[in-house]
């Protein structure tokens, strides 16, 4: 038995939408159960460029590890910081330090 669903409502530009998606839940407004997987090989996820201040050395030392796995050093960036990032999300909140 599915439940009656809401409808959704029209909206005037994405900053609404975005708005209203944040404070409602989807399973009220769409049977996820119907849904299909879609692949968007296009899609590339949004960036933003950041000013950021490292030691010479540290950088030297990024270009050296890069230059072996033979990928570009602000790629190898990213892997790291992605890398910590879910190891820190990872962790119970009591040991977040």
């Amino acid at each position: 038995m599915n439940p009656v669903l809401k409808e959704i409502p029209v909206f005037q530009n994405e900053d609404e939408e975005r708005a209203f998606w944040a404070t409602h839940d989807t399973t009220e407004y769409m049977n996820w159960d119907d849904a299909e997987m879609v692949i968007l090989p296009k899609l590339k996820p949004s960036s933003k460029t950041i000013s950021l201040r490292l030691p010479e050395h540290m950088l030297q030392e990024l270009r050296l590890i890069a230059n072996k796995r033979d990928v570009p050093y602000q790629s190898l960036i990213k892997i790291f910081l992605k890398e910590r990032i879910d190891l820190e999300l990872r962790k119970p909140m009591n040991m977040v330090s």
